[in-house]
């Protein structure tokens, strides 16, 4: 027999007093509005509100997969002096290893888990709303379940990447009647239909978005343009499926462009209060010591004259040095990415997109495509063309290699990611830490308590 939760029990308690004289009327929000003032005929204005917070939630993944992820790759080093937890958790050091409720992580899995999944409770709300309002025509509510279907999709893949085999669940519009978990492969499945639904809508929607979007979206902001954004996030899933035709079908539609700037693509945008600041900016040679660093390894691998490496790496005139129970940690080379705490992030971009063309060539043994593809990403970076084998193998360890630095530290964990997909994990250094490379993370505490309670 289970156990009645304790809020449930407080909520019968409480209600044994309903009709206490000192009881205080609830007071509205008038800056949180409920629910149920938005599903039932939303104004114009509301549904602004709406896909203004919606594109908001969006980005709220950035600081703790930024920081997190990007450690578990070994793309960085996050040293944080304060809390030694930083370091030597997240690089598992003196053999810790993750559990329901890691550090920095919560019992609901914080930034890789809960946040993804409030974004995509908000999504379903915008739908919803959207489809309930006599205000919009029917063209005007496919364009807003186009765009909403098309970020929940992309927030999706994140707790599918950090659960990976552990599965996650897709079936969650009603948070208190949620499906049960899914495979990554069934979550990766779920994600593609999503995707593929979202450009249906898009396709029903006429010619241009009827609500504002923020700068991050500028030259994206029309349904030909989020209709691109959708296929680019489709190419990115696709090669996590391994399915290489299709990610290159979905590239045809995409707005990669092999001529145009490889940093084009849509952004998270930040701002001053009551905005909230880049959480990656850094000023250059702060005195401080909880700092982004570029892990020595990248360093160490960095192919000589490669504008990435100077466009990215700042090396300090004062290393970081964070001391833990298992090896000081050093930082001498810190992130210059961003010109100002204002700056835009973006989510994805040409340079992945022409480096998931190159890659799903290669897996299809279409050789010269392939060279072509990382011919443009090598001359770009001013390294020279390709000049090594042409095998499978080979072309996959130079693809590898030029993600690690065209892509390096972005809110996305891309080499952890790429290393579990190839199995390469045990590539990734641990000499300079003496840590460990996580494969996956456990379910979240809350996820247990509610099987455990109220699941079934």
């Amino acid at each position: 027999m289970k156990k009645l939760p304790i809020l449930l029990l407080m909520g019968v308690t409480i209600s044994l007093f309903s009709c206490n004289p000192f009881e205080v009327k609830k007071l509205e929000d008038p800056n949180n509005p409920s629910e149920a003032s938005v599903l039932n005929n939303a104004s114009r204005s509301q549904i602004q509100f709406l896909v203004t917070g919606l594109e908001s939630r969006h980005r709220g993944y950035v600081t703790n997969i930024s920081q997190a992820w990007n450690t578990f790759g070994r793309e960085i080093w996050y040293l944080n002096a304060s809390d030694p937890r930083f370091q030597t958790d997240w690089l598992g050091q003196a053999g810790r290893l993750p559990d329901a409720a890691f550090f920095g992580f919560g019992a609901t899995g914080g930034g890789s888990y809960a946040t993804p999944y409030q974004t995509i409770k908000q999504g379903y709300v915008l739908i919803e709303s959207a489809q309930n309002s006599s205000f919009l025509s029917t063209a005007e509510k496919n364009a807003i379940s186009g765009f909403a279907k098309t970020i929940q999709a992309y927030q999706f893949i994140i707790p599918a990447n950090w659960q990976y085999d552990n599965g996650i669940r897709t079936d969650v519009k009603d948070p208190l009647k949620p499906g049960g978990f899914r495979s990554y492969t069934a979550a990766l499945g779920f994600i593609d239909s999503l995707l593929n639904a979202g450009l249906a809508d898009l396709n029903n929607a006429g010619t241009v978005f009827p609500f504002t979007l923020t700068a991050g979206f500028a030259g994206y902001n029309t349904i030909d343009g989020l209709k691109r954004v959708n296929r680019a996030i489709a190419a990115r899933v696709a090669v996590y499926r391994k399915d290489w035709q299709g990610a290159l079908n979905a590239l045809s539609e995409s707005f990669m462009n092999l001529t145009g700037p490889l940093s084009a693509g849509p952004a998270h945008t930040w701002g001053a209060p009551p905005d909230s600041f880049n959480p990656l900016f850094y000023v250059l040679d702060a005195n401080i010591n909880t700092i982004i660093v570029v892990h020595p390894s990248v360093l160490a691998d960095t192919t000589p004259g490669d504008l990435r490496a100077r466009s990215k790496f700042h090396q300090r005139s004062v290393p970081v040095t964070v001391t833990t129970d298992a090896t000081p940690l050093v930082g001498t080379h810190q992130d210059k990415r961003w010109a100002s705490n204002t700056a835009a992030i973006p989510f994805i971009k040409n340079e992945e997109l022409i480096l998931i063309k190159a890659e799903a060539h290669a897996q299809l043994n279409q050789t010269a495509d392939a060279v072509a593809a990382i011919n443009i990403i090598r001359t770009a970076a001013n390294i020279g063309n390709y000049t090594g084998a042409t095998t499978q193998t080979a072309l996959i360890d130079e693809i590898l290699y030029q993600r690690r630095y065209s892509l390096w530290a972005e809110p996305w964990g891309h080499r952890w990611i790429d290393a579990r997909r190839y199995e390469r994990l045990n590539t990734i250094p641990t000499s300079f830490d003496r840590g460990t490379i996580f494969r996956q993370f456990p379910r979240p505490q809350a996820e247990l308590n509610w099987d455990l309670y109220a699941g079934g």
